[in-house]
């Protein structure tokens, strides 16, 4: 019995713009993930202390989730290559802009944040719509894996690289060489989108923003992603005060690394599963709740939760990677963008109440009660996907976007 099938990845490989596709977002979504760390301390040498940092990363936060689902919409409208090229330009300057402010005018860092925020370009979506168009059956599994895998990755390097600059040279220099990266990158990544694509494509009514997002199935996976970052957001938030309780900051750092190894592990293997049965997204959601669970009775010794977290974070990636596939495929084409767009508001939100709530939930409860409420919320985005149909091994997702509209 074969347990592992690289034909998926050959096939990619071989496919026309994919790699180039998916190697240019990457470049493209780089500089903007670096850009948080310095950010957070240009706030912070401005204004004197990190409460002022959390204000600035929020605001801009908030700017990134209010306009996200505006470019995303407009992309799946006009097409996604100026969107893509006029919203990097702009936020090119824009964070040019923040980091050359004089230390003097640090009340207005939030709102020029913010601004910046609201012109991140829709890359992801954009992405992420892109595929069902090139790829079909089993390759739209494993792009979509493959996608998630990277997304991981990005999560590990982007930061580090906005921590290298500033520690090499300063915030200023950090945003500006994030400013400047990007706005080429953004532009490579524009001029590979097919011009006018979606509307002109298909010939499928638009649906409007309700009719979109409270669909019997699209609704589901919207709210399980933004479950798992939620929970995501409570597991990093414990695995620090987990480090705290221990007196060593550095296992903070290596249960994240070792979570993200998993993931990674897990994302590549997910792509290479031969797939020759349904694959439901609750299943592999109620795995990953199960893996939390454990991490739950793991808490009193470094290496039995670095163990578990390891095995939780390789379902991480393949969940996430389907829930991807199947939002694309059960999306019609003229709203691909537009529903990644809301998926990543979410996400934003569920981002940003997380960490409270699990913060709360640590100073009243505990450590292990961080992953209890990961764990909730696992089940949580289990229950929302239950109804939703899988991936089948023959290659039918085409009809299966006929019946979604």
């Amino acid at each position: 019995m074969q347990l592992m099938d690289l034909t998926s990845y050959r096939d990619l490989w071989k496919t026309h713009c994919v790699m180039a596709l998916l190697a240019s977002a990457l470049v493209a979504r780089m500089p903007v993930m670096a850009t948080m760390v310095p950010l957070a301390f240009l706030a912070k040498d401005a204004a004197g202390n990190f409460g002022w940092a959390g204000v600035v990363a929020g605001a801009y936060s908030v700017g990134m989730a209010i306009a996200s689902v505006v470019w995303s919409r407009r992309a799946d409208r006009k097409g996604a290559r100026w969107v893509l090229i006029g919203t990097g330009m702009a936020w090119g300057v824009l964070m040019a802009v923040v980091a050359l402010l004089p230390y003097s005018w640090y009340r207005v860092l939030p709102i020029a944040a913010a601004a910046a925020g609201m012109f991140v370009a829709p890359v992801t979506s954009a992405l992420r719509a892109s595929w069902p168009r090139l790829v079909q059956g089993a390759r739209l599994r494993a792009i979509y894996a493959l996608d998630a895998t990277a997304q991981e990755l990005l999560f590990v390097v982007g930061p580090m690289l906005g921590a290298v600059v500033v520690s090499f040279a300063s915030p200023r220099a950090g945003l500006l060489a994030c400013a400047a990266t990007a706005a080429v990158a953004i532009w490579w990544f524009g001029l590979k989108q097919r011009p006018g694509t979606t509307q002109e494509e298909t010939d499928e009514p638009r649906p409007t923003a309700r009719q979109l997002v409270f669909h019997r199935h699209r609704l589901g996976l919207l709210i399980a992603f933004a479950c798992m970052v939620t929970g995501f957001a409570s597991m990093s938030l414990g695995i620090v005060a987990f480090a705290d309780e221990h007196g060593n900051r550095l296992i903070a750092g290596l249960l994240e690394m070792v979570a993200a190894i998993g993931s990674l592990i897990g994302g590549l293997v997910g792509g290479a599963l031969p797939g020759r049965r349904d694959s439901y997204v609750w299943r592999r959601m109620l795995a990953m709740a199960v893996l939390v669970t454990g991490c739950v009775f793991a808490t009193s010794s470094v290496v039995a939760l670095a163990v578990m977290l390891f095995a939780a974070g390789c379902l991480i990636a393949p969940t996430i990677g389907a829930i991807y596939e199947r939002l694309g495929v059960l999306t019609p084409a003229s709203a691909r963008t537009e529903i990644f767009g809301w998926m990543l508001s979410g996400g934003m939100i569920g981002s940003a109440v997380g960490s409270a709530v699990a913060g709360t939930v640590v100073e009243t409860f505990g450590v292990r009660y961080a992953w209890v409420l990961m764990a909730v919320l696992a089940v949580v985005a289990t229950l929302a996907v239950l109804h939703v149909p899988p991936h089948r091994p023959a290659d039918a997702d085409l009809e299966e976007v006929a019946v979604a509209a």
